[in-house]
C-alpha cells in the first residue's frame, strides 16, 4: 500500500513540473532513531528497565518452582486438604505471575513507544528543515523492503542524525 502511494504522490509531483526540477531525497528513520545519541540513551534506558523486570519475574519464577517442588516432595505425606490448599496456592502464584508478565510487557511497551515517539518527531522536525534547505521535492522513508533500490546520494541518513545530534546538544546548553 505505502508503495503505490508513493508512486502516485511522485507522479503527481512530476505531471505538473519537468523532470529536472524533481530533487528526491532518502531517510531511514530507524537507523537514524537507533543511530542518533538520544535513542541510543533511550536503548540503554529500556534495556535497564528490562533488566530490572526480568530480575524480578526470574526471583517470583523461582519461588514457584521452589514451591512446586516442595507440593511434589510433599504431596505424598500431605492430607488431602492441605495438599489442595498447597496446589490452590500454587496455581493463585502462577496466575500472579502471568498477570505480572504481562503488565511488565505493557509497560516496557508503553515507554519505549513514549521514548522512540518523541525521538521520531523530533527527527521528522529535522528531516522537514533539511528537505526545504536542501530545495528538495521530497523525501522518502526508507523503511525496510519500501524502497529496492536508491542512490546512494539520495540518501539523506547521515546529514539528518548528525544534525540531530547538534540539535539536541544545543537543547541541553
Amino acid at each position: 500500500m505505502k508503495k503505490i502511494v508513493c508512486v502516485v504522490v511522485f507522479l503527481l509531483l512530476c505531471a505538473g513540473q519537468s523532470y529536472a526540477d524533481v530533487k528526491i531525497g532518502v531517510v531511514d528513520l530507524m537507523k537514524s532513531l537507533n543511530e542518533s545519541d538520544s535513542g541510543k540513551r533511550a536503548k540503554t534506558e529500556l534495556e535497564a528497565l528490562i533488566k530490572t523486570k526480568q530480575g524480578m519475574l526470574d526471583t517470583k519464577g523461582k519461588d514457584i518452582e521452589k514451591l512446586k517442588g516442595d507440593v511434589e516432595k510433599q504431596s505424598s505425606v500431605l492430607s488431602a486438604e492441605a495438599r489442595k490448599s498447597k496446589e490452590e496456592e500454587l496455581e493463585r502464584l502462577l496466575r500472579d505471575y502471568q498477570r505480572l508478565v504481562s503488565d511488565s510487557q505493557a509497560e516496557v511497551k508503553k515507554k519505549e513507544s513514549e521514548v522512540t515517539g518523541e525521538i521520531i518527531r523530533e527527527i521528522r522536525s529535522i528531516v522537514e528543515k533539511i528537505a526545504e534547505e536542501g530545495g528538495y521535492t521530497m523525501v522518502i522513508e526508507n523503511a525496510e523492503g519500501l524502497i529496492l533500490y536508491s542512490k546512494k546520494d539520495l540518501d539523506l541518513t547521515a546529514s539528518v542524525i548528525k544534525r540531530y545530534n547538534e540539535f539536541k546538544a544545543k537543547d541541553k546548553k
